[in-house]
């Protein structure tokens, strides 16, 4: 049993969950509050670090969709540990439009069980998995996706908004 029953409990999310609370603070040039998320679908991703190659190819990737999303009244919020200075650097050096939460106290990353044990040239560390979860406007799990490789990664995510 994990030492942290908070890991246990996020490892078991599973599609039709109720999407865990999340209290973070997010970058300073967008405020997310309840009236932002009622009544609209959520695509949460979780990414490892800001401005780093595949990060960026995936915010990107986002970016240039956001208005697919929009009309699939969706919208995408990107998640890391990074701190909101760093957000605050990566969203205008790529001119991003949806918010990035700042989960630097990695809470938010443990209820959706994303904040995991990795492996590097031999070496085991924590670090964030690489995931995406969309929800419904009703706040249930529609559709998760661990271990994410970028290419193509967010064309499935908005064809699966669309369906909703």
């Amino acid at each position: 049993m994990p030492a942290n029953p908070a890991q246990k409990k996020s490892a078991e999310l599973a599609v039709g969950d109720k999407a865990p609370l999340f209290d973070v603070v997010f970058d300073t040039k967008q405020t997310v509050d309840e009236k932002m998320l009622r009544g609209k679908n959520m695509v949460i991703y979780f990414y490892p670090k800001d401005d780093t190659p595949g990060c960026t190819i995936e915010a990107k990737d986002f970016r240039d969709h956001i208005k697919d999303f929009a009309s699939a009244n969706t919208i995408i919020i990107g998640v890391s540990k990074d701190s909101v200075k760093s957000h605050d650097k990566f969203k205008e050096k790529f001119c991003l439009p949806f918010p990035l939460a700042s989960d630097e106290s990695g809470k938010m990353c443990e209820d959706y069980g994303v904040w995991v044990e990795k492996s590097m040239y031999g070496k085991t560390y924590m670090g964030i998995e690489r995931a995406t979860f969309l929800i419904s406007k009703d706040g249930v799990i529609r559709n998760i996706w661990r271990k994410v490789k970028v290419d193509g990664h967010v064309k499935e995510v908005l064809e699966a908004a669309q369906e909703l």
